[in-house]
């Protein structure tokens, strides 16, 4: 998963134009700051993205491959990992709000017989569940040498995994008690479920249900592509790096095949692209209001944060809150996140990934509060539309609203951490 964060919004014409101006070329100059601290935190190379109602700020900083040290490419591509998840949580979404199928459903309706086996039960687990990773399935991207070491990555960067195998390994494994644990087998069975529903495969909904009609023409499902691209980023990119024991080499992992993701953590994508979702899914262009308030009511995690369905909550030490979800994978960790009203978003590509994380999630974490703990009066604003739009929630959020680095302990898992675990999306 990776490193994405949010920006407060500035109102159109609540400023003179001079002013405007004024704060404009100051948050470009701090973009460009941070930008530079999180790649001198430990990290090749960096792409970020903020959008406003006035416009468009972008920053890179670092080299985009080690050995030519060619910089970070404008507009690159990279691995979103687990934002995918939100995308697939939008279609499944969707798909509540035609009456195709119910959050309240169970697994076992669509999927009879896959989700059963030491004590897994597909006839107790509703979608519900799976998009909020309350379900107990066991994370089968725990047992995928590929994700664990620089050997495993070797021998398995392009095996060709399908959904059934993967919820297979999940199946060998017992469930948990059904509080929440992050684990990536419940978004494959989601599209599975997905598939079932609409006859067809889930990046194929993604894309005619968010991709075409937002104009997002740079992100893709890489298994969409022929057999011999499907593990390849197209150019430009950064390259990604791994290094997946402290002190040891940094492994170029950008070729690698996604069939191990799927529709927990396979899209690629672009800073454009994925802040232009963000900010349309919270502004309403995605999710009918009834569906948008069922996706962002949140469950404790118990750690910090709260989840949704497909989504996290972070609190920030300015009061109030952003909507994210992390993503990483091997070479790549993303961020993106919005505000609530869904008028400022920014997206961060990092391109590398190593075991000695924490000084580079301070980086972030001082550019999160840079671009949303603002101190003009626009700020204030947005924690006020924050407050009046609580009741789509669930109350006792707030009482969540600590240090949010306490969150990434949430994200501990192969899947969606706010720091670097080993293997993960």
């Amino acid at each position: 998963m990776a490193l994405v964060a949010v920006l407060a919004l500035l109102c159109a014409g609540t400023l003179p134009a001079a002013s405007t101006a004024a704060v404009d070329d100051q948050g470009q100059r701090v973009l460009r700051r941070d930008v530079d601290a999180i790649r001198l935190a430990g990290v090749t190379g960096v792409q970020a993205e903020v959008r406003t109602p006035r416009g468009q700020w972008s920053a890179r900083s670092g080299v985009a491959d080690l050995g030519t040290g060619r910089p970070v490419p404008k507009g690159g591509y990279f691995r979103m990992g687990s934002n995918t998840k939100t995308f697939v949580a939008t279609v499944v979404l969707q798909l509540v709000g035609q009456r195709r199928l119910s959050l309240d459903d169970t697994v076992d309706r669509w999927l009879p017989g896959v989700v059963r086996g030491n004590g897994n039960d597909g006839t107790r687990i509703t979608l519900r569940q799976l998009l909020q990773h309350t379900s107990g399935l066991y994370d089968y991207a725990n047992d995928l040498p590929v994700l664990t070491s620089a050997e495993g990555y070797r021998r398995h960067w392009n095996d060709d995994i399908p959904p059934q195998r993967l919820v297979a390994i999940a199946m060998r494994h017992k469930p948990g008690d059904g509080s929440w644990s992050y684990s990536n087998t419940n978004y494959v069975v989601l599209g599975m479920i997905i598939k079932k529903v609409t006859g067809r495969d889930w990046s194929t909904e993604v894309t005619d249900r968010i991709l075409r009609p937002l104009r997002l023409t740079h992100t893709f499902a890489p298994h969409t592509r022929t057999p011999q691209r499907r593990a390849y980023l197209p150019h430009p990119h950064a390259s990604g790096y791994e290094q997946f024991t402290k002190g040891g080499p940094l492994i170029d992992t950008t070729r690698l095949n996604h069939s191990w993701a799927g529709p927990a953590a396979e899209l690629i994508t672009t800073t454009d692209d994925l802040t232009r979702f963000w900010q349309a899914l919270m502004d309403g262009r995605l999710l009918r209001p009834t569906q948008l308030a069922q996706m962002t009511t949140t469950v404790d995690t118990r750690l910090g944060g709260r989840y949704g369905l497909g989504i996290a909550r972070l609190p920030l030490p300015c009061g109030g809150w952003y909507w994210t979800h992390p993503g990483s994978v091997p070479g790549y960790a993303t961020r993106a996140g919005v505000t609530g009203n869904g008028r400022r978003a920014i997206a961060l590509s990092l391109s590398s990934r190593v075991p000695a994380w924490e000084p580079v999630e301070r980086a972030t974490d001082t550019t999160i509060q840079h671009a949303l703990c603002r101190t003009d009066h626009q700020n204030h604003q947005d924690h006020r539309d924050h407050r009046d739009h609580r009741d789509h929630r669930d109350h006792r959020d707030h009482r969540d609203h600590r240090d949010h680095r306490d969150h990434r302990d949430d994200y501990n898992s192969p899947a969606i951490p706010l720091r670097r675990t080993g293997h993960n999306t």
